[in-house]
């Protein structure tokens, strides 16, 4: 039978979408085959007439929507250093929120999907595991500053590495230039991130001092 004349609900109504069990208001009404469909809240979806209830009528329990904000500290090409992985620099190129609800407990854990600049290996971190080292504004500046570069997929010609020993001498340079600069920002702005890239660099440092004795020791 055609009810074209009769639509159950009308824009503004209250209703209940009896799917969901949340509230919403009527903003548009379609008339398709015969039949009116029911738009909510401007979405989207389309709605039949028993897929709805007004408010007035409904008997049953309403879902309390919970709003939740969500404060994301890096970005799509960001550059970040991920903690076990100092001597590394990775991307941002995604992320997302995984949000858990208990009885007694409840929690948002953002995860961040990274690649790795020189070979473009795949990484996943938390938030808390990342620290950023430039943002995507300056990221592509930053790597041909200190001299690193992205992954090439296909190679027609072999690629002439340095000799290992210039290859360190260049490494311990970049690094000692960064640490220089880093120095030089906080003495300008006094941010304590500063100190903490500092310190990153020494570990790094560090690092490489110990692997190249260590090396050293087995050839002696």
């Amino acid at each position: 039978m055609d009810n074209k004349d009769k639509p159950h609900f009308k824009i503004g109504d209250t209703i209940v979408i009896l799917k969901y069990g949340t509230v919403g208001k009527i903003s548009d009404i379609k008339y398709i085959d015969g039949q009116y469909f029911y738009e909510v809240n401007e979405g989207d979806g389309l709605f039949r007439d028993n897929g709805l209830t007004l408010l007035s009528d409904f008997k049953g329990e309403l879902v309390d929507k919970e709003q939740i904000d969500i404060e994301y500290k890096f970005f799509f090409g960001d550059l970040v250093q991920v903690k076990g992985y100092l001597d590394e620099l990775f991307k941002v190129v995604g992320f997302r929120t995984e949000i858990w609800r208990y009885k007694e407990d409840a929690w948002e854990d953002i995860i961040y999907e990274l690649t790795r600049v020189t070979d473009g290996e795949w990484l996943e971190a938390d938030e808390n595991e990342l620290i950023l080292v430039a943002e995507s504004d300056i990221a592509d500046s930053y790597l041909k500053k200190y001299g690193f570069i992205y992954p090439i997929k296909k190679m027609k010609q072999p690629l002439l590495l340095p000799s290992p020993k210039d290859h360190f001498t260049n490494k311990i340079d970049a690094l000692l230039d960064m640490y220089n600069d880093y120095k030089t920002m906080y003495g300008m702005f006094s941010d304590s991130y500063y100190i903490d890239m500092m310190d990153t660099i020494k570990n790094q440092l560090a690092d490489l001092l110990n692997k190249s004795n260590n090396k050293l020791r087995k050839h002696s």
